[in-house]
């Protein structure tokens, strides 16, 4: 990879960790909000560094997993679907409470691994297979939401364009995905000029458009129905 591809990966992983955070974030705050002040930082500090052990773990694995044909085809259509959850779906986060340091600990990192798939497909599909890139990714994104998992959580309610631009990189990401499976491009992309770009770009513009149509028309058709009924 030449230095402004590794640049792009690094980028894109963070923005994907941080716009698919969030939920992590809440996590974070619940397992841990019933304990002491001084245990709830050793809380958040230990489950947040198991957490991140295990999910680069398992994102080496899905780099692994990767490699084998059409399984990337099938990461970029699950990466579709991902982005298309991220701008449409409600967030409704449940998580139970630490009774005790241990306890959080372990609910931080359990729940973690349950709820970061999304995470794990997304970052694994941005890092071009590099796993140095999925660290360096994580060392930099992982304190941004451990520490400011509150801002993230404003900003992102304040301003939806952040979602979109997460949406927009998980598109992007999907359709490199599924341009540079070896199959797909083995029996369609050899036939289509500038295959890897168009690809990319026609998924970009189906989820975001898709995305903002859905929930600039079609939910506030719903709401204002709801209002007058």
């Amino acid at each position: 990879m030449t230095v402004p591809e590794i640049i792009v990966a690094v980028i894109s992983i963070i923005i994907i960790d941080i716009v698919l955070g969030g939920d992590n974030a809440i996590i974070i705050a619940l397992a841990s909000r019933t304990l002491p002040p001084e245990k709830r930082k050793k809380a958040i500090i230990y489950g947040t560094i198991g957490a991140v052990a295990v999910r680069i773990a398992l994102t080496g694995f899905a780099l692994y997993l990767l490699k084998i044909p059409l399984l990337q085809f099938a990461g970029g259509i699950l990466l579709v679907w991902i982005a298309f959850k991220l701008l449409l779906e409600e967030k409704n986060v449940e998580c139970k409470e630490g009774k005790n340091l241990l306890d959080a600990i372990k609910i931080i990192i359990v729940a973690d691994v349950v709820i970061g798939i999304d995470n794990v497909i997304a970052i694994a599909g941005a890092a071009h297979g590099s796993f140095m890139l999925v660290v360096l990714g994580l060392i930099v994104s992982v304190p941004i939401i451990v520490w400011g998992s509150t801002f993230i959580l404003k900003w992102l309610e304040r301003f939806p364009v952040i979602v979109y631009i997460g949406a927009g990189v998980l598109a992007w990401t999907a359709g490199k995905m599924i341009a540079a499976d070896v199959i797909v491009y083995r029996e369609i992309g050899q036939y289509i000029p500038y295959f890897d770009l168009v690809v990319p770009a026609i998924i970009f513009l189906v989820v975001t458009g898709t995305g903002y149509y859905v929930n600039k028309y079609v939910r506030c058709k719903v709401e204002n129905k709801g209002d007058i009924q």
